[in-house]
């Protein structure tokens, strides 16, 4: 059974792997949402921060939540590239519609970050 899982700016679709109670181990199936690039304590700063490239949680990546940060899973369930390319194409068709610096550099990072991709899982993000 997979759940909702948000870490920072991105959404996931996991797994319970051990339940503590409390606290549970997760791990990642799918991307749901693409985290944001830039600095997360500034957002749509450029100007005098460092600005971020940011991956999204691997595949089979496992994190520590509390229970109570995991939501219904209301999307389609999908295999993890499938997804991540998904998530990848929604994230530059919103900045690509912004005229912002914040846009041209996010999208300058996703560009990158696809070239990271298709080494990491032996697949050509697009």
């Amino acid at each position: 059974m997979l759940y909702r899982f948000a870490h920072k700016t991105g959404s996931y679709g996991v797994s319970i792997k051990e339940d503590d109670g409390d606290q549970v181990l997760v791990q990642v199936e799918q991307v749901i949402k693409h985290p944001k690039q830039g600095d997360l304590h500034n957002p749509n700063e450029t100007e005098g921060v460092f600005f971020h490239e940011r991956k999204a949680l691997s595949h089979f990546e496992k994190r520590y939540a509390k229970r109570s940060q995991l939501r219904e899973f209301n999307v389609e369930e999908m295999n993890y590239e499938d997804s991540l390319q998904q998530a990848i194409t929604n994230l530059e068709h919103q900045l690509e519609e912004d005229d912002s610096e914040h846009a041209r550099l996010s999208l300058k990072n996703l560009n990158a970050l696809k070239e990271d991709y298709s080494i990491q899982y032996k697949r050509k993000f697009t």
